[in-house]
């Protein structure tokens, strides 16, 4: 049965839209209002999206399932996965007791807590974002924040905030590199847009992260090492990004943030000396230890290693010498759903085939490192599988949630619903350079990726910025720097960041600590945009 998206069922787009918002709005709700666990909220959503679905747009009963299923597999693998995999390795580092050496290596550089959150939530986040994303930073940094002594939903949140900075470069750049290759446009284009406008937020995040933490006291006591970390940062990825493009851009920054900070602290030291105080850590009288270097070499072989994988993962040789470790699967009830313009340039099939990687997934180069290191720091086998089934015990209403929410997004996503709120604010004119950043934030909450994010809504922000006669490199560079600060409050990234930190069905507290800063940062990029679409267009690389 072949079936083709509407997008304005109610024969008023502005009408069609606010239904299409309400499965939003009641995961909002759920969360802020009720104060919901995660899967329920998640359970709620997709019950209300499913039934706009097919009784307001019309979509058969088979597909929107079918629709739905597509998004939970994909939500358990490989998403989940990664997420599995990399709290393990957590786990394994703990149980050997190289984690407690770890720490305090980077005790060593700085015994200041709040230095050591921009360099573990902000540098080292930003590093395993540009390598693995996913999720996974979120999950590994925060579960390090824990065991630094920071409190769950503290730390949870603080990297949730840390992350924004990478997010449009994450995963060796595929977010640009995967709407490059969808609307016709050099991915070192939108990537040198992008570079222009994020750097000025890189260099802002490490001052808000410790606003966070210690107010402007503590901006005033740190921002030295502030401005070393955020603007070491921010310049490597303006230069990567505007000249290499979009694969380096994270990966380069945080090694040389890391570098520039740590070489920093040798020779400065703030006045005070930070702790974090019983209501948001614990270890107050953490001090650091004297271990010898071979210790702490071995401390931090597994987070080499895994960098070692990830370099090998990314490798076209090695993806295209384990490609038949890929299994693929069509869902047969997907075929012949199509979307047509505007939404897309030409009337296509969505994507029924479903890909399995078993080996070139994330997940898989993280759980191989936790294999080696298990054998390197002599963890016991019988430790190490109880290990993994104490990870997948606390990972199960995560998992849970984490199936809902990206089975919403694809029904939403094949239904046309996503569309018709774009849409909608398209229809806005001029205003829709400062709405563009908005439909990326949307995309990401939506979808809990930058990646989806600019597949679903690259070619409507195309064909909007030609229609306005403005360069289209802009509304599609702004789509991803929107998305960034979308992922703080994507039901996939609270739920995944709840899961690292053990507060699976805390997911409404985490979620009202970051949605009014996802929202004042959205904000002020939509207020840039505009100001380079109509105020300072020579300012955008690539228009003249």
């Amino acid at each position: 049965m072949e079936w083709t998206q509407v997008y304005d069922p109610l024969n008023n787009l502005w009408l069609s839209a606010l239904v299409a918002f309400l499965p939003i709005a009641l995961f909002f709700l759920s969360l802020v209002v009720f104060k919901t666990k995660g899967h329920t909220a998640g359970f709620l959503t997709v019950v209300l999206a499913a039934i706009i679905a097919v009784f307001v747009y019309g979509m058969p009963f088979n597909k929107m399932l079918f629709s739905f299923v597509y998004g939970a597999v994909y939500g358990i693998w490989p998403i989940a996965w990664i997420i599995v995999a990399a709290i393990f390795l957590y786990k394994l580092t703990v149980k050997s007791g190289y984690f407690d050496i770890l720490r305090e290596s980077i005790i060593s550089i700085t015994p200041d807590q709040r230095l050591q959150v921009i360099l573990i939530g902000f540098c080292f986040g930003a590093f395993l974002e540009g390598a693995i994303g996913f999720g996974g930073p979120v999950a590994i940094t925060a579960a390090l924040l824990v065991g630094m002594g920071l409190r769950p939903l503290y730390a949870a949140g603080l990297c949730l905030i840390a992350n924004t900075a990478p997010v449009a470069f994450g995963a060796v750049g595929i977010p640009i590199i995967a709407m490059a290759g969808v609307v016709g446009v050099p991915a070192i284009e939108i990537s040198s847009v992008a570079g222009h406008m994020l750097p000025p937020l890189s260099l802002f995040v490490p001052f808000f992260l410790v606003f966070l933490m210690d107010g402007f006291k503590g901006i005033k006591e740190t921002w030295p090492a502030l401005f070393v970390a955020g603007f070491s940062f921010a310049l490597v990825q303006y230069l990567t990004a505007t000249h290499l493009g979009p694969e380096l851009p994270d990966i380069a920054s945080a090694v040389v943030s890391i570098a520039a900070t740590t070489i920093f602290l040798k020779f400065w030291k703030p006045k005070n000396t930070f702790k974090f105080d019983s209501e948001v850590g614990g270890k107050q009288t953490l001090e650091a230890k004297q271990y010898s270097a071979s210790q702490i070499t071995l401390a931090w072989t597994p987070f080499v290693i895994l960098i070692i994988m990830i370099i090998i993962w990314t490798q076209g040789w090695f993806k295209e010498a384990l490609a038949f470790t890929t299994l693929k699967f069509n869902f047969d009830s997907l075929n012949g759903l199509f979307q047509t313009p505007p939404a897309v340039n030409e009337t296509k099939a969505v994507n029924s085939v479903f890909s399995l990687p078993l080996v070139l997934n994330a997940g898989t180069s993280i759980f191989i490192t936790a294999l080696i290191t298990m054998a390197l720091l002599k963890v016991k086998v019988s430790t190490a599988i109880t290990t993994f089934g104490e990870t997948l015990n606390e990972m199960k209403f995560a998992l849970l949630t984490i199936a809902l929410v990206v089975g919403f997004a694809y029904i939403s996503n094949y239904s046309g619903l996503s569309a018709t709120l774009a849409l909608a604010l398209a229809e806005t004119g001029d205003a829709f350079a400062f709405f563009s950043p908005i439909v990326g934030w949307l995309g990401v909450f939506l979808t809990g990726s930058d990646t989806s994010s600019n597949l679903l809504f690259g070619t409507l922000q195309q064909l909007t910025a030609r229609q306005l006669d403005i360069p289209e490199v802009l509304f599609l560079a702004a789509n991803s720097v929107g998305g960034v600060v979308g992922k703080m409050i994507s039901p996939q990234s609270i739920a995944i960041a709840c899961a690292a930190v053990g507060l699976v069905g805390k997911e409404s507290d985490l979620f009202r600590f970051t949605v009014k800063y996802s929202i004042i940062f959205v904000i002020i990029i939509g207020i840039f945009t505009y100001a380079l679409a109509f105020i300072f267009p020579d300012a955008i690389p690539m228009s003249r």
